[in-house]
């Protein structure tokens, strides 16, 4: 039986102690990607890949997360996060958590990753150890190609420090006059509109039986360093020093004294492009001190925003490797499928401007029968939602497109399909959301395209990102208007689509369709719609929703009756939430969670988490689907949609949760949590101290040995009765 706990004593749940820190929990993600370089289960160039990830998802964190605590602590902000740090606390915290994980970073890649692409016939090579023939050709390449993009920039009393642009790294070269023995500090920029890594012909590259390497090449900054006289001509190069910088790149955005959002996202962006104040520099363990002392001082950085490291700096350029043709280093192409039920589709073409259709079913006649549920990247993306779209765009019998658009892809066929949708006379409204971090350019750039040929372009509301995933096709079908909608939980971008794990639902029914209406007028219109139908819509009534849904497994426990609750998501951060699941474990319900990245709850505390176990899968893919199932007295609820259980999300974004009625679809969506509640591959367990430990197939996992279904694992200590698969149908990952 569970176990339910009843204290003499009432327990504050909002006690720090019961939370974890959200920065330290989030590298404790990075450093689950980081394991993915380290493990020798991966295959080489997907090692590094992680290892470029690694790199890039650290560069945000300072720019966003670092930048902002800098920012609270120079405001004397001393309001605690709810373990009960404050700004400087989790500053201090950070960098001693975060100092050994780039120290395993740089010397697993030097002394592990680069001999093993040695072995694979991969040379990254030092400059110093080329040969004669090897140097001419990178000094002729230099000559030609790199020295007429660089600029020297002297620093002395005429010549003030120069501004240092964010992530890029450079050179700190000291140059003496020989003839006055004075020496000078100059900055050399190493050009990103260069190639990181400069290869070698082949016939200059290492020869191993007659056979030229896969690759060999060295890195960009050395072949400028080694050519430094042609920068500094009747001068001696003394020393040279890569740095690297990163600033405070978050939009500063005061959207209730801006008149217009999208030229104010514009000035905030030109802002951006100049960079804010830096708050990490990047420089190697053998910089001397007069050089770091210097550079500190230029750029008004102190010792604890200093990480020195052992070898190339900037490791995010490693994923220019992935371009080699190599794929027996690489995870094995997988092929995304058409589902069965799209699979004969009549294809709507344009011939001279008349549209015709091929003999079959359309599209819309599939979402007629039954609703469509789609998961990518094993489905396709192109032939479901795409297609969906397109097929929506030339149907003469559709008069209208309504659409969310938080990210898309920079040749984004979906935005072409809506254009042509508004050049065929549809009706087309779509909602760019144009503070989507780090894409605010990319969807400036789109919205102003849809707006030149007639499209309704609506910049988001102010205060409130547009988070959800939403399309909603009218279409007129004998004597009535029919609603098509298809709700997602990742973004319109065929390109990630192909890299992040989502899920989708196509639905005609007319509940939902609805719902979708009343959300876009309040998207577009001055709408204050308090309630939907079925749909969890953030800020307006989602919170509440999941409360309720949390308390309902409660009551029914308290009842005698089984609680249980398993939830997917990409972060587990809001309090209220926390609290209330705690509440949840203290009356006996079973909670099984899948928290890809932050997760701020502390599972299997004494007499207050004892009852929830959490896991994160970091893989192949990126785990980006939110799925919500509960119980309910065996009158089970499954949902999906945008929205992870944070504040951000159920307070300051427009998000969607749909329920799903299709009992099929269920069932599926069931055997997706229990396939990740089975994994003993790439599942990390939570501890309560804030540590996750990896399963792996040899250890003792009943849960995965057996494969057994999450529901058999689920009620198999409650007394409930299995549902969905017997323990030969059940799935888990093995080696």
């Amino acid at each position: 039986m569970p176990k339910s706990k009843k204290s003499a004593n009432p327990i504050n749940l909002n006690d720090p102690q019961y939370y974890l820190n959200r920065e330290l929990s989030w590298l404790e993600f990075n450093h689950r990607v980081l394991h993915e370089a380290c493990d020798s289960r991966t295959p080489l160039l997907e090692r590094l890949k992680f290892l470029a990830i690694f790199s890039s998802n650290l560069d945000e964190f300072f720019m966003v997360r670092i930048a902002a605590l800098k920012q609270q602590v120079e405001a004397k902000v001393t309001q605690l996060t709810p373990d009960g740090r404050t700004p400087q606390q989790q500053l201090d915290d950070i960098r001693l958590n975060l100092s050994p994980q780039v120290v395993k970073q740089h010397q697993h890649f030097e002394q592990v990753l680069r001999p093993l692409l040695a072995k694979e016939r991969i040379h990254i090579l030092d400059y110093i150890n080329l040969n004669q023939k090897q140097r001419t050709y990178l000094d002729n390449y230099f000559e030609e190609q790199i020295f007429p993009v660089l600029t020297p920039l002297a620093v002395d009393p005429s010549h003030p420090f120069p501004y240092i642009s964010n992530l890029s790294l450079n050179l700190a070269v000291v140059v003496k006059n020989p003839d006055t023995e004075e020496e000078f500090f100059a900055r050399v920029k190493v050009p990103s509109v260069l190639p990181r890594f400069l290869p070698l012909p082949p016939e200059l590259g290492i020869q191993e039986n007659g056979q030229p390497a896969n690759w060999t090449g060295v890195p960009l900054e050395q072949a400028i360093a080694h050519n430094l006289n042609a920068l500094f001509p009747g001068m001696n190069i003394q020393e040279y020093h890569p740095f690297r910088i990163t600033r405070d790149a978050d939009l500063a955005l005061e959207e209730d004294e801006a008149d217009d959002l999208l030229l104010a996202i514009e000035q905030e962006l030109r802002k951006r492009r100049i960079g804010g104040s830096p708050v990490r520099i990047e420089i190697q363990s053998q910089t001397p001190e007069p050089i770091r002392t210097r550079l500190l001082q230029d750029l008004d950085l102190t010792d604890s925003d200093v990480y020195q490291v052992d070898g190339l700096l900037g490791l995010r350029d490693l994923m220019y490797f992935m371009a080699l043709p190599l794929a027996e280093l690489k995870d094995p192409p997988r092929q995304s499928v058409v589902p069965p039920r799209l699979q004969r589709l009549r294809e709507p073409h344009i011939d001279e401007d008349v549209l015709e259709m091929e003999e079959g079913k359309d599209f819309f006649a599939v979402i007629r029968e039954k609703d469509l549920f789609v998961h990518h990247p094993y489905q396709s993306f192109s032939a479901t939602v795409v297609r969906f779209i397109t097929h929506a765009a030339h149907d003469p019998n559709v008069l209208a497109i309504k659409m969310t658009l938080y990210r898309t892809s920079g040749d984004s066929p979906i935005v072409n399909a809506l254009i042509a949708a508004a050049e065929n006379g549809k009706q087309v409204s779509v909602l760019v959301e144009l503070k989507a971090r780090f894409d605010e350019e990319n969807n400036i750039y789109w919205a102003r395209r849809l707006e030149r040929v007639g499209v309704h372009v609506v910049y988001g509301l102010v205060g409130l990102k547009t988070h959800c995933k939403t399309v909603m096709v009218v279409r007129r079908e004998k004597d009535r208007m029919r609603r098509y909608v298809h709700i997602g939980t990742g973004n319109y971008n065929p390109k990630t689509a192909r890299l992040y794990t989502d899920l989708g639902l196509f639905s005609c029914r007319e509940e939902l369709g609805a719902d979708i209406t009343d959300l876009f007028n309040f998207l577009t219109g001055y709408s204050r719609q308090k309630s939907y139908r079925e749909l969890l819509v953030a800020p307006v009534n989602m919170r509440d929703r999941f409360l309720s849904l949390i308390q309902r497994e409660i009551t029914n426990v308290q009842k005698g009756f089984t609680g249980r609750i398993v939830a997917k998501m990409n972060s587990l951060v809001d309090p209220q939430i926390i609290a209330t699941l705690y509440e949840a474990s203290r009356a006996g319900v079973q909670i099984d969670l899948i928290i890809r990245g932050i997760c701020c709850l502390r599972p299997g505390l004494k007499d207050i988490s004892e009852n929830i176990r959490i896991i994160s899968i970091i893989g192949r893919f990126l785990e980006h689907s939110r799925i919500y199932y509960f119980y309910n007295n065996s009158q089970e609820e499954i949902y999906i949609g945008s929205a992870d259980w944070m504040r951000r999300n159920l307070d300051r974004r427009v998000e969607v949760i749909t329920p799903i009625k299709d009992q099929d679809i269920a069932k599926d969506l069931q055997e997706i949590l229990g396939i990740m509640l089975a994994d003993n591959r790439q599942a990390w367990e939570l501890q309560a101290d804030g540590s996750y430990i990896q399963r792996r197939p040899e250890d003792d996992c009943p849960e995965a040995n057996s494969q057994i279904s999450f529901m058999n694992m689920a009620l198999r200590s409650t007394g409930g009765t299995p549902n969905l698969l017997d323990s030969q149908k059940g799935l888990s990952y093995t080696e």
